[in-house]
This record gives structure tokens, sequence and C-alpha cells, in this order.
């Protein structure tokens, strides 16, 4: 009777949204290359920080395989803040490059939130720029995070409309908490934000139908957090210490997966959940941003 109550999880496949969202970005990279524009991507990563150059590696991979031109500029650890913010007015001035990214984190000595308010708004393809942000809370037009984007979209394909839905957004980050709720509001949920003072965290998201965990703490979100059904988006990503003959530690989310499964409708794993969507999202907001510069509509469905 116990295995017959047992409820598991549908696996909610980001690999498979994001090859469609990409694909579907390629086709209309394609109609605005004949109109003689070629969406521009430009990409600073300063310093050696490893983690940093494979997500700047895989960034312009993806650029080149959608047919979009990317700029990779690498600077030493010890370039000055000037000289990033004189580079980077440099490219706002370029017609060629439509979107701009400094890959986070910066260098300690380099105000990370001046080097993202110098980004000019129409380039900030990252959404992370004060008034992207303000467009956003008053549901004007706006360049949106990749990474709550793609929570949306991943959301709207398992779930449809999400109208009346209660939504649960663990961690109140500038680059995931507080855009996705934003995101969640505009459709028309009932959203709760919770971090870290909240009460009873447990309680709180366990009258969740939607929960998106983006805390930053391997699996603290276990089954016993969830309402039966619920659909769980998981945008954490941890590597855990290595077990005995290992090299290296597994790659975890922020809830714990297997746990998570007996409970909830639907989950997206780590990795292969959001990770691949952050980087078609952000192929996406490029090619709009080259529309929007060109004066031409940006496509409808991306």
């Amino acid at each position: 009777l116990e295995y017959c109550l047992t409820m598991t999880a549908q696996r909610i496949d980001g690999n498979a949204l994001s090859q469609k969202l990409r694909a579907e970005v390629t086709s209309r990279t394609q109609v605005l290359k004949a109109k003689g524009i070629t969406p521009g991507l430009a990409v600073i990563l300063v310093g050696e920080n490893p983690a940093s150059q494979v997500y700047v590696r895989n960034k312009v991979k993806a650029c080149q395989d959608s047919g979009l031109h990317s700029l990779l500029e690498k600077y030493a650890e010890d370039m000055t803040e000037k000289a990033l913010l004189d580079r980077i007015e440099s490219l706002n001035q370029d017609p060629s490059i439509h979107g701009i990214l400094v890959q986070l984190p910066l260098p300690k000595h380099i105000d990370s939130q001046k080097v993202i308010e110098a980004i000019s708004p129409h380039k900030d393809v990252d959404g992370f720029h004060v008034v992207n942000a303000g467009r956003l809370a008053v549901g004007e037009e706006a360049f949106v995070p990749c990474t709550p984007l793609g929570c949306l979209m991943l959301l709207k394909d398992h779930m449809g409309d999400l109208s009346g839905k209660n939504a649960v957004v663990i961690g109140r980050s500038n680059i995931v908490g507080k855009p996705m709720a934003q995101l969640l509001l505009a459709e028309n949920c009932t959203v709760t934000i919770a971090h870290s003072r909240t009460q009873d965290l447990p309680d709180v998201v366990r009258r969740a139908d939607i929960v998106v965990a983006a805390v930053g703490r391997a699996e603290m979100v276990t089954g016993d957090y969830l309402k039966p059904g619920a659909v769980v988006i998981d945008v954490g990503i941890n590597r855990l210490e290595p077990e005995v003959g290992q090299s290296k530690g597994r790659l975890v989310g922020d809830v714990a997966f297997d746990d998570a499964l007996r409970q909830a409708g639907a989950i997206t794993p780590v990795p292969g959940g959001v990770g691949p969507m952050t980087i078609a999202c952000l192929l996406r907001n490029t090619l709009v941003a080259a529309h929007r510069r060109a004066g031409v509509a940006a496509p409808e469905g991306i």
C-alpha cells in the first residue's frame, strides 16, 4: 500500500526546452541577418576565476552556434576599475554590439554595481541595470535576468496558465529571487519571498503550488517542505565534497532531489534543468536587443 501511494515527480527537461528556444533564436537570427543586421554580444572576463572561464566559454560557443556575433575580451586580475568602465563606454557606442555582459564576480577592487550601471540599459542583456529592474517592477518592457526568465519559461511550458497559483521564491537576490517574484506576479500568481530570516520556512513552502529555490545551500529543501504535487524549480548549483575514490564531488541543487521526487508533481534536475535555459535566454535577450536597435518589432514567441 505504501508503495502505491508513493508518487514520482515528473522531471522537467531544461535541455529540451533550451534547444527549442535556441533553434528559434537561430532561425530569427537568420531572418535579421538577411536584413543586414547580425546580433552581437560582447562578453568581458576580468581575472582567472575557473568557474567564470567555463561560463564564458559556454556563452561564446552558444552565440556562435546560433549565428550571433560574439566578442570575447579577457583582462588581467589587476585591470583598473576606470579601464573597465572606459571599455564598457566604448562598447555602448559600438553599433555592432547589441548586448554587453560583464562576467561576475569581479575582482574585489572593482565595484560591481558601478560596472553594471555603466552598461547602457538598451544593451543590458543580463537585466541587472537598475533601469531594467525598475521597468520590470512596474510592468514595463524590460530586459529580464536570464535565469528567472528561463525559470518562468519552464513553468509555463509545464503548467500553462499560472494565474491564481501560490508561489514561494526562496532567496531574495537581485539576480534571481526579486526578479523571479516580479515575473510570477505579472503571471497573476500569489507570491511569497522567503529568505534566511523567514520563520518556520518549511511551513511557508508547504503552502506553495510553485517553489523556486535559489538560496545557494546544497539540498536545503527536503521532501517534507513540499505540498504534494508542487512544481519545483531548483536554481541552485552546488558541488559536494568528493566521496572516497572520487576526484571531485557531484553537483546538486538547493533541493534534495531524490527526496523531493516522492512528494513533488514535477521538478527540474541539477544539472540539466535551469542551467541550459539561462544561456538560451541570454541569446534570446541579445536577439531582442538587436531588433530594438534596428527599430524592428521583436518576434513573438521567444
